[in-house]
């Protein structure tokens, strides 16, 4: 490349180049870089332009000498699947010595790989060592990622896929060599991982359902509102956020259980940063439930964006 190309980097290229067990690392290092205070960001910023449309802004740095930038996205209802949004929008890079743009990412397929880059390094931090049984909840295209990422962090025996169009996913279980499952309370029982990849306004998953030691990832929901699992699950378990600041803003289970009264802010029982630094434990017990809430950062992806930079313009 020249010194003052600016490089596109499109869909194509990313699912080409953005592989998981990068992203899984790269995701490592900005949660542990976010939790230890190296790297920065802001809130994520929404505009509301009526129904179903949603133009958000999303600014972070890596680091004080390393690469900056903002991914802006667009969250549309999606015409062609009622119930479901589409991520459409740019992650902006910027060198650091020059504050020069170097690249333009696509930011839909960066949002694809890393939300499920980001499970899985979660999972791989919270879940017990010997879970076995794998549940996706949903059948979208996060269900799709989650099942090509899980596997990089656990050797799951057995993979179940619940959703409420049955024939998706049986198409999606046979697609990954897995079981659909037609009774979601009767998987949610067996299974030791869970991921939650719904559009649901209202809980599909409950705490009832849960057995000891299970790790439940809530990723569907990013704004207050719409919620996946009820308030029960929520007080049972060890909850865990990427960034206390943006679960107390936005994460939709965590205030809905507060606005309830079953829980309080000290119910966060840490940020993934601070367990993969060693500074608070994923578990007290294989009992423990834990839960993760994915909200998606700006340094995820950042970090993501930036991995594939490197790698295209080295």
């Amino acid at each position: 490349m020249k010194r003052n190309d600016l490089l596109v980097i499109d869909a194509e290229m990313v699912r080409e180049r953005l592989d998981y067990p990068g992203c899984i690392a790269a995701m490592r290092e900005a949660m542990a870089a976010l939790s230890a205070g190296t790297t920065r960001q802001l809130l994520r910023t929404m505009i509301h332009m009526g129904e179903g449309r949603t133009f958000a802004q999303m600014p972070g740095s890596l680091a004080d000498d390393g690469m900056f930038g903002a991914k802006l996205i667009s969250v549309f209802a999606d015409p062609g699947s009622p119930g479901r949004r589409r991520h459409r929008g740019l992650v902006v890079m910027f060198e650091p010595t020059e504050g020069r743009p170097v690249a333009v990412v696509d930011a839909e397929e960066v949002t694809h790989i890393r939300t499920a880059a980001a499970t899985a390094m979660a999972t791989g931090a919270l879940a017990r060592p010997d879970a076995e049984t794998l549940l996706i909840v949903g059948t979208g295209g996060q269900a799709r990622t989650h099942l090509q990422a899980l596997p990089h962090v656990r050797d799951f025996r057995r993979t179940l896929v619940w959703g409420r169009d049955t024939a998706k996913a049986a198409a999606l279980a046979a697609e990954f060599s897995a079981e659909a499952v037609p009774d979601l309370r009767a998987a949610c029982a067996v299974a030791d991982v869970i991921c939650t990849v719904t559009g649901s306004a209202t809980p599909v998953v409950l705490g009832e359902w849960l057995q000891p030691g299970t790790h439940i990832n809530l990723v569907g929901s990013s704004a207050p509102g719409p919620v996946e699992v009820d308030n029960a699950l929520v007080a049972s378990g060890r909850y865990f956020v990427e960034s206390r600041a943006s679960a107390l803003a936005a994460a939709a289970e965590f205030l809905a259980a507060r606005e309830a009264g079953l829980i309080d802010d000290s119910h966060i029982a840490g940020e993934i940063g601070e367990v993969l630094l060693g500074r608070i434990p994923a578990r007290t017990a294989d009992t423990d439930i834990t839960i993760y809430k994915s909200l998606g950062h700006a340094v995820q992806d950042l970090a993501a964006a930036s991995l594939l930079y490197r790698s295209l313009a080295a």
